[in-house]
């Protein structure tokens, strides 16, 4: 069983490295650690998972590190979610079928309005006139 802390809102330049420091500090322990990090860019994303040994490990990791201030921000600790395939379906809810979308039709540029035929003689006459 996973004991997965999501620790999150860290600074960029928080590493792997630092998380151990801060953990070994308050005598806190945990399996791995890792930051996760743009993969073009290589810089942190802004949260890290954090694997204690144990429940209670991963309790007062949680207890020690959400809410906790860093620079001007607050930290969020609480245990990680367990990952959404792709795509954001599962197989317990298939993706539903997709209703065909309405046709539309293409804007049209302004035409002149379309020359009704007067309604009566005057109106003939008065645009004969004009």
């Amino acid at each position: 069983m996973s004991f997965t802390v999501f620790l999150g809102n860290l600074p960029v330049w928080v590493t792997a490295d630092d998380i151990k420091g801060w953990l070994t500090a308050e005598d806190l322990v945990a399996d791995s650690i890792k930051v996760i990090r743009n993969h073009e860019t290589q810089e942190s994303k802004g949260f890290a998972f954090v694997e204690a040994p144990t429940s209670d490990e991963m309790q007062a990791i949680i207890r020690r590190f959400d809410r906790a201030p860093l620079e001007d921000r607050l930290l969020r600790a609480n245990p990680a979610q367990p990952t959404k395939p792709k795509g954001g379906a599962s197989a317990a809810s298939p993706v539903p079928e997709r209703t065909p979308r309405r046709e539309t039709r293409p804007k049209r540029a302004n035409k002149p309005a379309k020359e009704h035929p007067p309604k009566s003689a005057f109106a003939a006459e008065l645009a004969k006139a004009l």
